[in-house]
């Protein structure tokens, strides 16, 4: 039953795609956040996301829930939309749809020719952090897990890797030897903290332990690298909000856990400050 159901959802995915190139992207962003409202939950899970919401909001009632659940679906609906005209983001300057805080950190990163550790989550649209990033000189892999469609998976490497971030490394085993290579390279790497990992510890995430990467912690103490906070909020359909945070450097002292329990809380934060635009779809405290 799966085949059949990932090979559904690449037909449609692929015919709002095409819809959206020939509506432009204004009409896309419309039709895309109403229609994902409706057939979103069909894609995922609605138990898994009330849940974890629940987990992030115990005192919220389940209209309040519904109401975050729903208006993520609308989000969700944009990016898929935004994917159809990335080309058009990466070739115009970046100022006119980023309204940017601490680009001078990025000046910095870039002149100071050390590498460094990006860390975010999936907001609204994650996408254009990676973009941003490598747009401003610096020479950055991101990180990415494949997605279990493998109709639609193809097509998503081919969009990033030509339009997002040129470097893209997979998941898994084979990628931490890869993002090694690369950052001993002087390659700064970028990846979402926020995905349940099957290779990780288990870290307190909103008061409940989920596993968590470690792959920051882990640089930390091979490296003594600088953890770098990168955060995106949509402030409307026209422009949205790129916060580069103040790097982050941690005592010899602290230990992959220590260092782990932080960035979760640090994501925490993140997703607090609009918590309809963090994709709650994943299976995080599994």
């Amino acid at each position: 039953m799966r085949p059949i159901k990932y090979l559904f959802q690449f037909f449609f995915i692929s015919l709002l795609l095409i819809i959206f190139k020939i509506i432009g992207l204004k009409l896309s962003r419309i039709l895309a956040s109403k229609l994902f409202s409706i057939v979103g939950p069909f894609f995922r899970s609605e138990k898994i996301i009330e849940k974890n919401i629940s987990f992030a909001f115990p005192n919220h009632d389940n209209q309040s829930k519904k109401e975050i659940a729903n208006k993520m679906w609308k989000s969700y609906g944009k990016i898929l939309a935004e994917y159809m005209f990335i080309k058009k983001f990466r070739e115009i300057e970046s100022e006119k749809f980023l309204n940017i805080k601490g680009q001078e950190i990025l000046s910095e990163i870039k002149n100071s020719n050390e590498p460094v550790i990006f860390v975010s989550g999936h907001f609204d649209n994650f996408e254009l952090m990676a973009m941003h990033i490598e747009k401003s000189g610096i020479d950055v892999a991101a990180i990415y897990r494949p997605l279990n469609n493998n109709f639609l998976n193809p097509l998503m490497e081919n969009i990033r890797k030509k339009y997002i971030c040129r470097k893209q490394i997979k998941k898994g085993v084979s990628g931490t030897k890869e993002i090694l290579k690369h950052f001993k390279s002087g390659t700064s790497i970028a990846l979402m903290i926020d995905q349940r990992v099957s290779q990780g510890i288990k870290s307190l995430f909103f008061n409940k332990n989920a596993f968590t990467t470690t792959i920051p912690a882990q640089f930390v103490k091979k490296f003594n690298c600088k953890i770098v906070p990168i955060y995106i909020e949509r402030k409307n359909d026209e422009k949205f909000l790129l916060e580069i945070m103040e790097p982050i450097t941690f005592k010899d002292d602290q230990n992959i856990e220590n260092i782990t329990l932080k960035l979760n809380q640090l994501l925490e934060q993140m997703i607090l400050r609009n918590p309809h635009q963090w994709i709650w779809s994943h299976n995080r405290w599994k």
